[in-house]
């Protein structure tokens, strides 16, 4: 019998270079599998805490994270069933960041005594 060229996985894929994940790395299987990261309710609840310390301080920093929490909290989509603490986050978070994006450019306005 001759020797198989490039065939030999054909009958048996788990031999010699197709024990691995195909289309993704190993590690970040073993570490989903693993729980390597936050949930999704654990998410929401962080871009919630965000969003509301963000209308007190560092609001152009905490509403823009709230935004990406609530968003993964959501699974990255609009479909589907979306948990509320994440829709919430990501609704103050959007309208925190619309607050401190306004406060600046209010700062910024010459004229009103807080640049000189």
């Amino acid at each position: 019998m001759m020797a198989s060229f490039g065939h030999g996985t054909r009958r048996h894929p788990r031999s010699r270079g197709r024990t691995w994940s195909r289309w993704g790395s190993p590690l970040f299987e073993r570490s989903r599998e693993l729980g390597g990261g936050p949930d999704r309710a654990t998410l929401g609840i962080i871009g919630v805490i965000c969003a509301v310390a963000g209308f007190f301080v560092l609001g152009i920093i905490l509403g823009p994270v709230a935004i990406v929490c609530g968003w993964l909290a959501m699974g990255r989509t609009w479909a589907g069933s979306r948990p509320v603490t994440a829709v919430v986050a990501f609704v103050l978070g959007a309208i925190d960041t619309l607050l401190a994006l306004v406060w600046l450019a209010g700062a910024a306005t010459p004229g009103n005594g807080m640049l000189f």
